[in-house]
């Protein structure tokens, strides 16, 4: 009787378990989504809501339309600077702010900061990291993911007698810093897995592991570069 227990009682642990990992990324997407409109909305809001009627404008039944239409509303907003952006006069309006944010002290070593992450892993440079590798690091038989960035030949190669690659090995879970390491061909071993899933293991510190072998087409690899 006790091991019927026992196991009915396992059945129910695994079963609350499974259940709770199937809600999990859901409630974790409608908590961040909340937080965002909060934010974004909850700060917006007397900015473009400020000559609606009172009634409408402070019904506490009402705040979680205004922060939604707020956050659409800057949404809009930061979508049409990307527009503007690409003529000469918005480039103009752009360089003006960034010497501003530069010029005040303690906010232009964040905003430098922030700018080297968003020009390193956005849109702009998505082909800098062309390849996931393998290499041994910081010792042999100890193997990290790291990303190939360059085969170029230069100094590095002439001083070595030898052609090295350049591999960047990031560090986990916050990828935007690493190492830059050059490593000989020979001691680099090539993946089949994209950049993005690549990068979806290094953030998880190993928990998304892409699959293996592969049962589906999925997208070429981008091609290494050649420089």
């Amino acid at each position: 009787m006790a091991d019927l227990e026992d196991s009915k009682l396992v059945t129910f642990r695994n079963a609350f378990i499974t259940g709770l990992v199937l809600l999990a990324p859901l409630v974790v997407t409608i908590w961040a989504l909340r937080k965002i409109i909060d934010a974004v909305g909850g700060t917006f809001r007397p900015l473009f809501f400020v000559y609606l009627p009172e009634f409408l404008r402070d019904r506490p039944s009402l705040n979680i339309v205004w922060d939604i239409l707020s956050t659409l509303i800057v949404l809009l907003l930061v979508t049409l600077l990307g527009y503007v952006s690409r003529h000469m006069f918005g480039r103009y309006l752009l360089s003006v702010g960034e010497r501003i944010m530069l010029s005040i002290p303690g906010v232009n070593a964040v905003y430098t900061t922030v700018k080297q992450i968003v020009d390193t892993f956005g849109s702009q440079k998505r082909n800098l990291f062309s390849k996931v590798v393998l290499i041994e690091f910081p010792r042999k038989d100890a193997w990290v993911i790291g990303f190939l960035t360059s085969k170029a030949r230069g100094e590095a190669q002439a001083k070595t007698e030898q052609e090295v690659w350049t591999v960047f090995v990031p560090t986990t879970p916050n990828p935007t810093s690493g190492f830059l390491i050059l490593v000989p061909i020979k001691d680099i071993v090539e993946l089949e897995m994209s950049v993005g899933e690549g990068m979806k293991l290094i953030i998880s510190g190993g928990g998304v592991v892409p699959p293996w072998p592969r049962t589906f087409t999925g997208p070429t690899p981008n091609p290494m570069p050649e420089n």
